[in-house]
């Protein structure tokens, strides 16, 4: 590659941007499609590498070209301590739904009503990826492929179906919301073909969504707390579906 600024910029605005090594690592993975890979220091990021996911170190060698530390900086908005960043292509939005349709499914759908914050998002799809979920589904207009969601998703977007749809496009499934009135998480067992439902910290769930809940939920919380984080609410409730019957993939 001749000239990585310039097949960056060029490609740029229409990629998924992969922030630091670690979404590299992942999206590379997942089968990621990516065109250009750049680093501050190549034997670095290699002996990275090594250390870290030797899995991916051959393809990681073919796709990564040094750049001055000055050109590497000028490509991203916020450098990242591994000085790593790469372009993917992102998935096929209608490969995306397919996915999500698809019924039966063997892993929960997680929908988040409305976010308002890109790491919050960023760290349930990260969540998501783990548990082996079917994918995250946003509603509202929160970009989920945004760069910062991206970053806080550490490139685990690629692992699971990642789309924003508007409450009536939600994939089939019953819905269980997660709502302070609901009835307590841990007398129920979440189905597999679950689409599990989170409002923002602020407002709770829309009108849209908690009148297209089959079941509301609450989780367990000690008087006078007033909530928990949004992805500490993801992570207890996949948690609770994979202890009572479901299961990484």
């Amino acid at each position: 590659m001749t000239d990585p600024l310039g097949r960056w910029r060029r490609l740029a605005p229409d990629s998924v941007l992969l922030d630091g090594f670690h979404a590299l690592k992942h999206a590379v993975r997942f089968g990621a499609e990516i065109p250009v890979a750049v680093t501050a220091d190549r034997t670095a990021a290699l002996a990275l590498a090594d250390e870290l996911a030797p899995d991916v170190r051959p393809r990681l060698d073919a796709l990564l070209t040094e750049v001055p530390e000055a050109v590497y900086a000028s490509l991203v908005p916020r450098p990242h301590p591994t000085a790593v960043a790469a372009l993917a292509v992102r998935p096929a939005r209608a490969a995306h739904l397919e996915r999500l349709a698809r019924t039966p499914r063997g892993a929960p759908v997680v929908v988040l009503d409305h976010p308002r914050n890109l790491g919050n998002a960023g760290a349930v799809i990260r969540l998501a990826a783990g548990f082996g979920a079917t994918g995250v589904v946003t509603t509202g207009t929160l970009d989920p492929w945004h760069p910062t969601v991206v970053r806080g998703g550490a490139g685990l977007h690629f692992a699971t179906a990642v789309e924003r749809l508007a409450v009536d496009e939600l994939p089939p499934g019953p819905v269980f919301a997660l709502d302070p009135e609901g009835d307590d998480i841990r007398g129920v067992k979440l189905p597999d073909d679950a689409l599990l439902a989170f409002g923002s910290e602020r407002s709770g769930l829309s009108a849209d969504l908690r009148a297209r809940a089959d079941h509301l939920l609450s989780l367990p919380m000690r008087p006078q707390v007033s909530s928990y984080n949004l992805a500490t609410s993801v992570a207890m409730t996949l948690y609770h579906w994979s202890a009572t019957g479901g299961a990484p993939s």
